[in-house]
């Protein structure tokens, strides 16, 4: 490594919702952060796997797509332009005298005093069919995401899964009036048992819309084969009762899951319980000081995977930050409505 390590105030693992949010609550407290993911892109889950499905329970906003949140969270964070780097995953961490040495998997080596870990679930990628061949056609019918739903639009889309994401998908298309009214568009579920693992409520809407031939159910089906003509799809074969039944498919998304690693992260020697680590409520830092735990990825009694949990845990790490940063200096909560100190880390113009 030809460079020398560069000394910052705080790293933070994950460009997800929280990660962001991270950053905004450091920067209020006028702490610089940079801001490292693995993934190509930011917005983490968000903008990865349902860049378009709906969330209702952001405090104050009735509802907003996930990616409206990251787009939101992006600017929100600008005032304080923290670095984010992408495609880059943390490889290493050891203890030093003045904090933590941090090497990235780009050679790339900092000195930090306060390590944020907003993983998310960790590395992870989508649990896939298990069927030759298959994937040589990943990307081009097949997909393990949808990152614009506007392109299937007029498809015959068969889901395989029988998830929230799997059932969320499979009710978003079915009740979008651009898709129901386009006479192309078909929506079909393929899954191999007939009782779901996602919520009560989407079972039920599920299988209404299955009773007004808005959506067509294949239970108890797995995928036998599939048909393809110059790399289009023409038809699926499932395997329902002991016999084979072959139809028409343009278009395969598939929802099986998450498969969670936590990566170089189980090596750095924090406290996990099964792929979540452990923290104190107090300030959600681990059993390592200046390391700290949010969002899905941090795990205490009562943890509820939430967004709005993480902003709250996000909030509480940055002040405990705050202290190790600045030993010995008090840390006063102020409000952003009132506090002319954060009003101008904000950039907002005095009326």
């Amino acid at each position: 490594m030809s460079q020398e390590p560069k000394n910052i105030d705080a790293l933070i693992i994950g460009a997800g919702p929280c990660g962001l949010f991270q950053a905004f609550e450091l920067g209020l407290l006028g702490i610089n952060s940079i801001i490292i993911d693995s993934m190509d892109k930011v917005g983490g889950q968000c903008s990865e796997l349902y860049p378009d499905k709906p969330i209702y329970d952001i405090p104050g906003i009735p509802i907003c797509s996930a990616q409206e949140l990251i787009d939101n969270l992006l600017k929100q964070i600008e005032p304080f332009n923290p670095k984010i780097q992408l495609g880059e995953e943390v490889v290493g961490v050891e203890k030093i005298k003045n904090g933590y040495l941090v090497t990235t998997s780009k050679e790339i080596q900092f000195i930090t005093k306060t390590i944020f870990i907003a993983g998310g679930v960790g590395s992870f990628q989508a649990k896939k069919l298990r069927l030759d061949t298959i994937s040589d056609h990943e990307d081009q019918w097949l997909y393990y995401k949808i990152q614009d739903k506007n392109k299937l639009l007029g498809k015959n889309i068969v889901i395989f899964g029988g998830g929230d994401s799997a059932l969320d998908w499979a009710i978003e298309f079915a009740t979008d009036k651009d898709f129901v009214d386009d006479p192309g568009s078909q929506v079909s579920l393929v899954h191999r048992r007939d009782e779901y693992r996602g919520a009560p409520a989407s079972v039920n809407t599920i299988k209404e819309l299955a009773n007004q031939k808005l959506v067509t159910l294949y239970e108890t089906s797995t995928l036998r084969s599939f048909k393809t003509d110059n790399n289009h799809l023409k038809s699926l074969t499932l395997y329902r009762d002991g016999k084979e039944l072959e139809i028409e498919a343009d278009v395969v998304l598939v929802f099986f899951g998450l498969s969670p690693k936590l990566g170089p992260i189980a090596d750095w020697g924090l406290e996990i319980n099964k792929k979540s680590i452990e923290v104190n409520t107090e300030s959600f830092e681990t059993n390592h000081p200046g390391i700290f735990a949010i969002g899905d990825i941090a795990n205490y009694p009562g943890k509820k995977k939430l967004i709005l949990s993480g902003f709250h845990e996000a909030a509480l790490a940055a002040f405990a930050a705050k202290a190790i940063i600045e030993p010995g200096k008090k840390v006063h909560l102020q409000y952003t409505t009132t506090s002319p100190k954060l009003q101008e880390r904000l950039g907002v113009s005095k009326k």
